[in-house]
C-alpha cells in the first residue's frame, strides 16, 4: 500500500503536469508511454507462447508516432490501413510459418497500446484540449474509485467472473454513476459546452474505462500472469495503470469532435 501511494503521488502530478504543458511535453509523455506499453504487450505475447515481432512493431510504432506528432489526425486512417496491410501481408507471404494467431496479436500490438495511447496527445491538441484531457483523467479515476467503493460495500452479483472474480455489477453501476456525477461537477466549473455533452462523456468514459480494465485482465489471464510489468511499484506495469484510459481516450477524442 505504501509503494502504491508513493507511485500515485509521483506519477499523477507528472502525468497532469506534462499534459497541462501540452505540445512537445505531451508528445514526449505519449511516446514514452506508448513504447513502454508496446514492450509489455509483446512480453504478454511471449507468455502466451507466440512469436512476437519486436523489430517490426517497434519500427511501426516509431513511424506512427512521427506521423501523429508531425502530420496530425488526417494521416491516422492511412497509417492504420498501411500497418494492417503489412501485418496481413506477412501472414500471406509466410503462411504457414506465420499462423493467424501470431499475425493477429502483432497487428494488435500496435493498434491497442500504441494507437489508442497516442490519442492522449491528439485530445490535448484540440481546442480546450487541456480541459477535455483532464476531464478524461478525472472521470476514469472516478469510475475506478466508484466501482471499488460500491463493489466493496454492496457488491453481490459478479460482472465477469471468468475475467475478474472481484468485480461486480453493483460496483460497475457505482463507477458509472460517479463518472456522471463528476462530469456534471466538471461542467459547472468550466461551462464551455452543453451539459448533455458532459453527461454523454460521463457515460462513455464510465463504460469504456471498465471495459478497458476487463480487456487487459483477460489478456493477463490468457497469458497466465498477474501484472503486465513491474515498472510502477504497487501498480504493476504501464498497461495495468493505463488500461482504463486506453479505451477512454480515443472515444472522448472522437466524442468531443462529434458532440461539440
Amino acid at each position: 500500500m505504501f509503494k502504491r501511494t508513493i507511485s500515485a503521488l509521483v506519477g499523477a502530478p507528472l502525468l497532469l503536469g506534462l499534459t497541462y504543458l501540452g505540445g512537445p511535453y505531451t508528445a514526449f509523455l505519449a511516446a514514452v508511454l506508448a513504447l513502454l506499453a508496446l514492450r509489455e504487450f509483446l512480453q504478454i505475447g511471449e507468455h502466451m507462447g507466440l512469436n512476437v515481432w519486436n523489430k517490426l512493431t517497434t519500427v511501426a510504432t516509431v513511424v506512427w508516432l512521427i506521423i501523429v506528432f508531425i502530420y496530425g489526425p488526417k494521416w491516422i486512417t492511412p497509417a492504420i490501413v498501411f500497418w494492417l496491410l503489412i501485418a496481413l501481408g506477412r501472414l500471406a507471404l509466410t503462411y504457414p510459418k506465420t499462423p493467424l494467431a501470431e499475425a493477429s496479436f502483432n497487428l494488435l500490438a500496435v493498434l491497442y497500446p500504441v494507437v489508442l495511447l497516442t490519442h492522449l496527445y491528439l485530445l490535448r491538441q484540440l481546442s480546450h484540449g487541456v480541459e477535455w484531457t483532464f476531464l478524461t483523467f478525472f472521470l476514469v479515476w472516478a469510475t475506478d474509485t466508484g466501482a471499488y467503493l460500491t463493489g466493496r460495500q454492496f457488491g453481490r452479483h459478479l460482472l465477469a467472473p471468468q475475467v475478474s472474480p472481484k468485480k461486480t455489477v453493483e460496483g460497475s453501476l457505482g463507477g458509472l454513476l460517479l463518472s456522471i456525477i463528476v462530469a456534471v461537477l466538471f461542467w459547472r466549473l468550466v461551462h464551455d459546452t452543453s451539459l448533455i455533452t458532459y453527461i454523454m462523456l460521463g457515460i462513455i468514459i464510465g463504460v469504456s474505462a471498465q471495459i478497458g480494465d476487463l480487456f487487459e485482465s483477460a489478456l493477463k489471464r490468457t497469458a497466465g500472469i498477474k501484472d503486465s510489468g513491474n515498472l510502477i511499484p504497487g501498480h504493476g506495469g504501464i498497461l495495468d495503470r493505463f488500461d482504463s484510459l486506453l479505451f477512454a481516450l480515443p472515444l472522448v477524442y472522437y466524442g468531443v469532435i462529434l458532440l461539440s
